[in-house]
């Protein structure tokens, strides 16, 4: 009864917590701006989403559970959230107090059903880490044990007692906060919150399944059987459940300790290249990928010095916590791959039209800001290195920062769980890049990749016309330096033309970017017809097909009227 009135008094809080903040909101929102004071609602709008994030900081810490979870999915919901809030929000997981090990040891042994000392020939009381679900301690299996699995140092994870509960009661809450918040129009036109909380739910249940974790550990170590470079601990099966989870120690020097590897005769840029391949190998060919590699959860493993096959890597690199995991869904996955692409030639309008081909972006979206945004993002920053972005001017990163998650937040979409996972793997996975390789550059990792993502999508000659597509993009970064910048000025509604003679050559420029346009979209539509053309012969035809309409343009257009152009 006692842990009833416990959960229910959570359940209270939690509610009561949102409804001050909501009515605090709309007096704000909509009580002074009916009374002329909308200057002052909008003058303390940013210092108000602060101080909320900050109230609900203290409210996770204090209630643990999903409410952490809650703060770091929150933290990562650019898309929706103002920075004011996410950053508020950021590193709750470190400030996860412990659980008594009284408690810990009797969910053990309930879930074992054995003691501690039977079970292992050591356990460790103090805790390695602490997590919102669960935490993590060191043990020995026995000499039976061992002798079967051909190791005897593991990490045992066990759940926190009662989580489950507490996670029923949390969604419970959450879920009626999200009904409450959906009946407000600016809300609901912008976020489907019901639909993202059983995002979040999914994703939350998942974690406390340690048997799905265990699962996906293997799924990881076979996806990587072929690779010497990445590895995965073992599951010990036998010492396993929904809510304990055993592994082999992998414990190495983590991925981020620059002095070690630096000690151990590991180069620090290579361990940054190699985590970068193995990440983008992971999104876009097994299209299953580790959605948290912060450092915590990668080692750099040296291998055994003395070991009898020198043809075997002297480093590896292993992922361990697989709770997280994320899947790239068939149509998610090709999309990405036009999206990897267009990264990788800077191509702004080409990397907005693939986010809209993904279902992200909404099909009556005005996408010339977004557009504009990104292509001045490519064009100030697309190839700088991470030694060459510490020069440039903080003031300049925060100007375009501003602009850009500004338009973010106007534009009507919402990121897909899956897809804010994607970017969640990569932007990590950039960060601790760039720490270990200051000159690591994202666009020098991305455009290799975008030619093999190219490649592979077909046979010879579905590759060369790959090629070409990849060349054309090329070609057109490689204009010379007046026509790319009035072409950009044109683009964005910014050139002002004041002679006859100008707008005669304005003319001619409109007309050869036209053209080369036009040749980069026949290779496209008949590189696409010619690769969906085993599966979808129709589709594939028509795309073929269509092809030569703009192939007629980019050969003729034009061609009798060149001489009145000048």
């Amino acid at each position: 009864m006692s842990d009833t009135r416990q959960l229910r008094a959570r359940y209270r809080r939690i509610l009561r917590f949102a409804a001050r903040y909501m009515v605090l909101e709309w007096w704000f929102e909509l009580v002074l701006p009916r009374f002329g004071l909308e200057r002052i609602a909008a003058r303390r709008r940013l210092g108000r989403a602060a101080h909320i994030a900050r109230h609900f900081h203290t409210l996770a810490i204090d209630l643990g559970g999903l409410m952490i979870k809650v703060g770091q999915f929150m933290s990562s919901r650019l898309d929706v959230l103002p920075v004011e809030i996410t950053s508020e929000l950021e590193g709750l997981q470190d400030e996860v107090p412990a659980v008594d090990f009284v408690l810990i040891r009797e969910s053990a042994e309930r879930e074992l059903g054995l003691t501690l000392e039977r079970a292992f020939e050591f356990f460790d009381p103090s805790p390695i880490a602490a997590a919102s679900f669960g935490q993590v301690h060191r043990a020995r299996l026995t000499p039976a044990d061992a002798a079967d699995v051909g190791f005897s140092d593991v990490v045992v994870k066990v759940q926190r007692p009662g989580i489950s509960d507490i996670i029923d009661v949390d969604l419970a809450a959450l879920r009626k906060v999200s009904r409450w918040l959906s009946r407000v129009r600016f809300i609901s036109r912008r976020v489907d919150l019901p639909a993202l909380l059983e995002e979040f739910a999914i994703i939350s249940l998942r974690e406390i399944d340690y048997l799905n974790e265990g699962s996906n550990a293997e799924r990881f170590s076979t996806n990587f059987a072929g690779d010497p470079r990445v590895q995965a601990p073992a599951v010990v099966w036998e010492r396993t459940t929904r809510r304990i989870l055993t592994l082999a120690d992998a414990t190495a020097i983590k991925i981020n300790d620059k002095r070690r590897l630096e000690a151990a005769g590991i180069d620090p840029a290579a361990v940054a290249d190699e985590l970068s391949r193995a990440m983008f190998e992971q999104l876009f060919m097994h299209r299953f990928f580790h959605a948290d590699p912060h450092p915590g959860n990668i080692f750099v493993t040296p291998s055994d010095p003395n070991r009898a096959d020198t043809s075997t890597p002297d480093w590896t690199l292993t992922f361990i916590d697989f709770g997280m995991m994320g899947e790239v869904p068939e149509n998610l996955s090709r999309g990405l791959q036009r999206l990897i692409i267009a990264a990788a030639a800077r191509d702004a309008p080409g990397l907005v039209a693939s986010v809209r081909d993904m279902g992200v972006l909404l099909r009556s979206a005005e996408t010339a800001p977004l557009e504009r945004a990104m292509g001045e993002l490519f064009d100030r920053f697309g190839g700088m290195g991470f030694t060459e972005l510490q020069q440039v001017d903080p003031q300049e990163f925060r100007a375009f920062g501003n602009e850009f998650s500004e338009v973010v937040r106007t534009m009507p979409f919402q990121l897909p769980e899956n897809f804010l996972l994607i970017i969640r793997a990569v932007s990590v996975t950039s960060g601790v890049a760039s720490n270990l390789d200051s000159g690591y550059n994202v666009w020098t990792a991305i455009e290799p990749f975008a030619q093999r993502l190219a490649r592979d999508e077909g046979g010879g000659t579905a590759r060369e016309f790959a090629k070409q597509a990849l060349s054309s993009a090329g070609l057109l970064l490689r204009l010379p330096q007046q026509l790319e910048s009035v072409a950009t000025l044109m683009q964005r509604g910014q050139l002002a033309v004041e002679t006859p003679g100008a707008d005669k050559r304005l003319r001619m420029i409109e007309q050869l970017v036209r053209r080369t346009l036009s040749a980069v979209l026949f290779v496209g539509l008949l590189l696409g017809g010619i690769l969906l053309h085993p599966t979808e012969p129709i589709l594939g035809l028509v795309l073929m097909i269509s092809a030569a309409a703009p192939l007629a343009h980019a050969l003729f257009a034009g061609l009798f009227s060149r001489t009145r152009l000048f």
